[in-house]
């Protein structure tokens, strides 16, 4: 098979350009199409698309999901990407660039929801899945020719239509070799797109920016480029040992992507970068004691997601955005695992103490890294604190299960509550 029909799947040896038994256009022909198997699948614009499943009226309109008027995008539909509304663009932006855009507060309980069922349609064809985030998975399939009596890339877009049917959400598809090349293809023709990326990779990278590698942020992006490596095949023609020189091992695995090296296997089992919790203030914050305020709220929050999660960090995190939305990150390792709003915060607010120096902040956050079961949580001779800290937690959980979530509260944190609103 190099060619088959992502309406009717009629599969066939020859690229055509329209199918030969139902006409669609929707053809995807590839000569490697019959033996790629390593996929990502990426939900399109995926907390918008659900607003406007849920919300018909907002079909035509341009919808952002963010934080109010002082926070940040989280998403947009695409009529507000052609305005040039972005991820993590400051609101106040977005709507410069799109006045007449519908905004809507995150419902994450909702979006968990979706991805779950759709991720239950993926688990029915393979277990090999490994999720980075609520709306994209990568997807092993290698071996399921029989079971599914079509090659891989027939059986994702069988998947591919049947999740819009049953959902009303789109997904778009990049099939390929590996992890890294697949989803660089899940991103060329979106929504609703399938694209293939084969032994080709090498060329289609070359003339590509080097940010499109994964772990290249700005820091590594503008490194690179005052090193003469700005695009992709700049990294490839690189000698080996100048880049292990001046970059370490991050060098080297540089230079095997650039080539379309991926080495990396779907990992269903592979542990969630973290868990945070984030809030966008009213009013620019700069006093240390207003600013503990609303961290010891996020720490509560980030705790009991750690719980119902099932997950404890090593690591604890502490973001800061400055009126001119520069980002300040401050980390901490710990020695016992933790998944309570009390180790959170008497952490968090030593790191806090350190950059709250009379500079105001518009936004402050806290999460923990580095995660390992919880049942790894609190089992070190010096952890009493951690496990007395622990079992009140739980009984706090029980109570708010059983009569809300505000049943319980500190004084600190509902006086902090006016301060902010939570993105």
């Amino acid at each position: 098979m190099k060619a088959f029909c992502r309406d009717c799947f009629w599969q066939g040896h020859d690229a055509v350009r329209r199918c030969p038994a139902c006409a669609s256009p929707r053809i995807v022909a590839h000569a490697e199409l019959a033996r790629l198997s390593i996929a990502h699948m990426d939900c399109d614009a995926f907390y918008a698309s659900v607003e406007k499943r849920d919300r018909p009226e907002l079909r035509d309109k341009a919808v952002i999901v963010g934080g109010g008027k002082r926070g940040v995008v989280t998403t947009c539909c695409y009529i507000a990407r052609i305005k040039g509304v972005r991820s993590a663009m400051p609101m106040f932006k977005a709507l410069k660039a799109c006045p007449e855009a519908v905004v809507i507060k995150p419902d994450f309980t909702k979006y968990r929801a979706e991805s779950k069922r759709i991720l239950r349609m993926a688990g029915e064809l393979t277990p090999l899945i490994q999720n980075l985030s609520l709306d994209e998975a990568w997807m092993d399939l290698s071996g399921t020719e029989r079971l599914h009596g079509a090659p891989p890339a027939v059986t994702l877009a069988r998947l591919q239509a049947r999740i819009e049917a049953e959902t009303g959400l789109t997904v778009s598809i990049g099939l390929a070799a590996n992890k890294f090349l697949a989803k660089v293809a899940s991103d060329l023709d979106k929504p609703r797109g399938f694209s293939v990326i084969g032994a080709e990779a090498q060329a289609f990278l070359a003339p590509r920016k080097v940010g499109i590698l994964p772990g290249v942020g700005p820091a590594m992006v503008a490194a690179l480029e005052r090193a003469g490596f700005s695009t992709v095949g700049d990294l490839a023609r690189a000698d080996l040992k100048d880049l292990a020189d001046r970059f370490g091992s991050h060098g080297l695995r540089l230079h095997a992507l650039a080539h379309g090296r991926d080495a990396r296997n779907v990992n269903p089992n592979e542990s969630r970068k973290g868990i945070s919790a984030e809030t966008t203030f009213n009013e620019d914050l700069s006093a240390l004691a207003d600013l503990e305020d609303v961290l010891a709220g996020l720490c509560e929050k980030v705790g009991r997601l750690a719980r119902a999660d099932g997950h404890a960090g090593r690591v604890v995190t502490l973001k800061l955005r400055t009126p001119d939305f520069r980002i300040v990150t401050r980390r901490r390792t710990i020695p016992v695992p933790t998944q309570t709003a009390k180790t959170l915060f008497a952490v968090g607010r030593e790191l806090l103490a350190k950059e709250a120096t009379g500079r105001p902040f518009r936004l402050i956050g806290i999460g923990i890294a580095d995660l390992v079961e919880a049942s790894a949580a609190g089992d070190d001779f010096f952890a009493g604190d951690e496990r007395r800290a622990l079992a009140g937690e739980k009984t706090l959980d029980a109570i708010r299960a059983r009569f809300g979530a505000d049943a319980v509260t500190s004084g600190r944190i509902f006086r902090a509550r006016g301060a902010y609103k939570e993105d």
